[in-house]
Parts: C-alpha cells; sequence; structure tokens
C-alpha cells in the first residue's frame, strides 16, 4: 500500500511539472517546438484528432460525419464525447477560450 501511495506522489509530481512547463509557453510557435520535441509524430497527430473530434461534437456534428472527415475511429468518438459529457470540462473550458478570441 505504501508503495502504491509514493507512486502516485510521483506520478503527480512528474506532471505537475509537464503542466507547468507547458503553462510558460508564450506563444504558438513555442507550443509547437515543445510538442514536436515532447512527442512522437503518432502521439501529436493521435492528440490533434481527439482535439478536432471533440471541437466538432461540440459544434453540434454527428458521429458519421465526424469518422468521414477526421477519420478518427468510432471508439475515439465516443470517448471523446464521454469527456464531454462527463469529463473534468478541459474540453469546453478550452474550447469556449477559443470561441472568445474568435
Amino acid at each position: 500500500m505504501v508503495r502504491i501511495a509514493k507512486s502516485k506522489i510521483a506520478r503527480k509530481e512528474k506532471s505537475d511539472l509537464l503542466y507547468k512547463a507547458i503553462m510558460t509557453l508564450e506563444s504558438e510557435e513555442e507550443c509547437y517546438r515543445f510538442f514536436q520535441d515532447l512527442c512522437t509524430i503518432s502521439e501529436l497527430r493521435s492528440m490533434e484528432q481527439r482535439f478536432e473530434v471533440a471541437k466538432l461534437l461540440s459544434d453540434g456534428m454527428i458521429y458519421t460525419d465526424i469518422l468521414d472527415r477526421t477519420g478518427a475511429s468510432s471508439a475515439t468518438i465516443s470517448r471523446v464525447n464521454r469527456s464531454l459529457l462527463g469529463g473534468t470540462g478541459g474540453y469546453e473550458g478550452v474550447l469556449e477560450k477559443l470561441k472568445e478570441k474568435e
């Protein structure tokens, strides 16, 4: 039991460090360079696809149209939709901020 607690603490510290690093980025170019170094191309494409799916779902697009437009699997679309409906509000918060900037 102590091992699990230490493991969770270590993971939280590592994730906190990553999130703090992301928050230091001041421009789109800095974000682009950081994520290019941090992630594989496959990881980036997956994140980009999930975020596009979230935006399209938020805009009211239906699953089949999203599948055709993005190439995302129905499982990915469903997972993103579950996050939109019952997640932590992360997608909604960012999507709202993007709408405000438009």
